[in-house]
């Protein structure tokens, strides 16, 4: 994620190579960040702090810790810290730093590796409302941004930050009723991803609320409706509406535990 974002903001113009470093303990991780983004990536978190005056923390949670306890001593007014680990909540960072900290907490997804990602985002400490436009603006070169309470992250979580998986799945099931009806393998899945696309560009593009857009393809006694039908005997939309909120339920426990 943090090379999908560096590599977003410096392929968008929102700054260049040359203004972002990275770190990373492993070498590989490295040499990969610096060929994909001809930024610089060293083995030392303190020579990022150095040099950079946004912090983004994209280390796993259970890592997170550690690295605010070795980075804190570094921190100064003139940094903002942005983290973009799922299950640590903003007091967790204010306890370590302090509460005049300027901090914003994202809940991106990994679409933002094809500059196509749906974040959001929760200020905290002493974060201004100029830093919660940079950070709009950051992570709107690699998709789209909205700003919410801290409270509704986890939701967010629920819904964009586990939400490609439930869409993958959908692509794969129109695949496999594309294969059952007797298209080969890699056309029905071309065509069923490019269908998932084109509806979402539609509903984003037109404004139009989803329901309407269904409507406009479902013609009286047709196919799409038959299509339909199916779908609501099976429970899709309940399936879809209660895989959001076992996932949000589940982010919520993480972030006790954290």
């Amino acid at each position: 994620m943090a090379t999908a974002l560096a590599g977003g903001l410096i392929s968008a113009g929102f700054t260049t190579a040359e203004h972002v470093w990275a770190s990373d303990k492993f070498e590989a991780v490295r040499t990969g960040f610096a060929q994909e983004t001809g930024a610089q990536a060293v083995d030392s978190n303190l020579t990022v702090i150095e040099q950079a005056e946004i912090i983004v923390l994209a280390v796993k949670p259970q890592q997170m810790v550690d690295v605010v306890q070795e980075i804190k001593g570094s921190l100064n007014d003139q940094h903002l810290i942005v983290s973009i680990a799922a299950g640590c909540p903003l007091a967790l960072f204010l306890e370590q730093l302090g509460k005049t900290t300027r901090l914003i907490r994202v809940m991106p997804n990994t679409p933002s590796l094809v500059k196509q990602g749906a974040s959001a985002f929760s200020r905290g400490g002493q974060a201004t409302d100029e830093d919660a436009c940079l950070v709009e603006s950051l992570l709107s070169t690699v998709g789209t941004a909205v700003e919410v309470p801290e409270s509704q992250l986890d939701a967010v979580t629920g819904l964009s930050g586990s939400g490609p998986a439930y869409v993958y799945q959908v692509i794969e099931a129109l695949s496999d009723g594309g294969v059952r009806m007797g298209l080969p393998r890699h056309i029905a899945t071309q065509l069923a991803a490019q269908t998932v696309k084109g509806a979402a560009e539609m509903v984003l593009e037109t404004g139009e609320h989803p329901g309407t857009l269904k409507d406009a393809v479902t013609s009286p006694g047709g196919t799409t409706i038959a299509g339909i039908h199916e779908l609501e005997a099976g429970g899709l939309r309940h399936s879809l509406m209660n895989a959001v909120s076992a996932a949000t339920n589940r982010s919520i426990e993480l972030g006790k535990s954290s």
